[in-house]
């Protein structure tokens, strides 16, 4: 089923879009057009959303059809449009345009190389101490076959725990322990996704969601994000009642990559329109224990559901660290057994060991944590200040947790200075990647999760690179890199 937008929505999201007054002011026409372009480049604008009837858009906007029409010609014209007698007019982007948006991968580590493209830390101290202590408790499941399809009791308890502690009364029966939490989501897509489903996510998003959707098979609609005000609820949940996707896929806290948290007021809305479309929602916590500067999370979106449609991941990635493959999923304990069964066809269980170290880590959450947020503000602090000094055209909003931020260039050059960046010892992520059809190529996501005189340094090497684009040589094939 095709989206629509209507006329007040899209003259919100074009705001402020007429020529500036000058000698060479364009034409009313040309400047519409060229905003409803920018839509669609930045992701705000979906692909296949059918724009409204020119009438209903002039009346929106103030302005004579005529302007529309001929806006509307425009986007025709360059690609941007396509309309049917009957039918309407949806948005397209020009031949050749699409990009993938497969899984990445790398075969070794380099070591000269600065990689902006992991948005996660290196291990906390505590780890070895963790490990050891893990070791030590081993020998008492050494008599059993030590497959925990569901998970160690005493982790999945912990984690429960962790669930009740933020205002949602969780029971280990509703905790299922996985791989990560990529691996969590990809048992959920199996468990709920059939081949050709609907399934909405934001845009951009975490570009290996986008690729597991993929693999699914999935039909993947988008609800756009504002670089600097995150989500449109009344978008969002426009988008919700008019798919009425299977399953919609949101990353609520420090949202990857934009860094946006989501209001308690559009959880509360999300979680009813999800009910009310049929459709399941899967909340990705990833970032959730990463506030800083004191910020004050909303209640989980699990706190608003009544008819079980929320299904809670998480994991130990971001906040611990990404090498102990540890993630859960938190769903009403019927789903957790399907998803338990679902699990056995595709690894068994996970490793104890590391479940042992999991719960090591979880009893001393309050501390780690604490410095893990501590070191994350310093380096975003530098981050800012580095991209102040070397870069001050772009643009960007200063996130309150997690670990990244999502900066708008000044131009469509995202993957050609992720390319060029690359000569200079630095790996980034371009925005395409955390998006579909190739838009996004006036962002880049940069995480602060490596020390603070790597990031400056990065920032540095960046800069050197930016100027010299339009004379760069034809780039090379390069081998993919993985984004996390």
């Amino acid at each position: 089923m095709t989206t629509s937008v209507r006329g007040g929505q899209l003259a919100r999201l074009l705001g402020q879009w007429h020529s500036l007054p000058g000698r060479h002011r364009s034409p009313d026409y040309a400047a519409l057009a060229g905003a409803i372009r920018g839509l669609l480049t930045d992701s705000r604008l979906p692909l296949g959303v059918r724009l409204p009837a020119e009438r209903e858009l002039a009346e929106a906007l103030g302005i004579s059809r005529t302007t529309v029409t001929a806006a509307y010609r425009s986007l025709r014209e360059t690609g941007h449009l396509t309309s049917r007698r009957g039918a309407g007019s949806w948005t397209t982007l020009p031949n050749g345009h699409r990009v993938a948006t497969s899984g990445l991968w790398t075969p070794d580590d380099d070591m000269d190389m600065i990689d902006l493209g992991v948005a996660a830390s290196a291990a906390p101290v505590e780890l070895v101490p963790a490990a050891r202590a893990a070791a030590e408790d081993l020998p008492r499941f050494l008599g059993s076959a030590g497959y925990h399809p569901t998970g160690l009791m005493e982790l999945r308890e912990a984690v429960a725990a962790g669930y009740t502690a933020r205002g949602v009364p969780t029971s280990a029966e509703q905790i299922l322990i996985t791989s990560g939490t990529q691996h969590a989501l990809d048992l959920v897509l199996r468990l709920s996704v059939p081949a050709g489903a609907a399934v909405l996510v934001e845009s951009p998003t975490y570009p290996n969601a986008l690729a597991a959707l993929a693999a699914r098979r999935a039909r993947i609609n988008t609800h756009g994000l504002d670089a600097a005000a995150g989500w449109d609820g009344e978008m969002l949940l426009s988008a919700l009642r008019q798919t009425r996707p299977r399953l919609a896929y949101v990353i609520p806290e420090f949202q990857n990559p934009t860094g946006h948290l989501m209001p308690a007021e559009l959880r509360e809305r999300l979680v009813a329109a999800a009910h009310a479309a049929g459709t399941e929602l899967v909340v990705d916590e990833s970032f959730v224990d990463l506030p800083l500067d004191g910020t004050e999370v909303p209640p989980p979106v699990a706190v608003f559901d009544r008819h079980s449609r929320v299904v809670s991941i998480g994991g130990m990635s971001k906040a611990y660290w990404g090498g102990l493959r540890i993630g859960w999923v938190r769903a009403s304990a019927p789903l957790v057994q399907r998803l338990a069964a679902l699990r056995v066809g595709v690894d068994m269980a996970s490793p104890v060991l590391e479940q042992l170290v999991a719960c090591h880590l979880l009893r001393d959450a309050e501390s780690i944590v604490a410095l893990r947020r501590a070191e994350l503000s310093g380096r975003r602090d530098a981050l800012v200040a580095a991209l102040g000094e070397h870069l001050p055209e772009w643009r960007f909003t200063v996130p309150a947790g997690g670990v990244m931020l999502w900066a708008e260039l000044d131009g469509p050059i995202s993957s050609a200075l992720a390319r060029a960046a690359e000569d200079v010892g630095v790996r980034l992520a371009p925005g395409p990647r955390f998006g579909l059809d190739g838009t996004l190529e006036r962002f880049i996501r940069l995480p602060f999760a490596l020390p603070a005189d790597e990031l400056t340094e990065a920032i540095r090497r960046i800069a050197s690179v930016r100027h010299d684009l339009d004379r760069a040589a034809r780039p090379a094939w390069r081998t993919p890199a993985v984004i996390a």
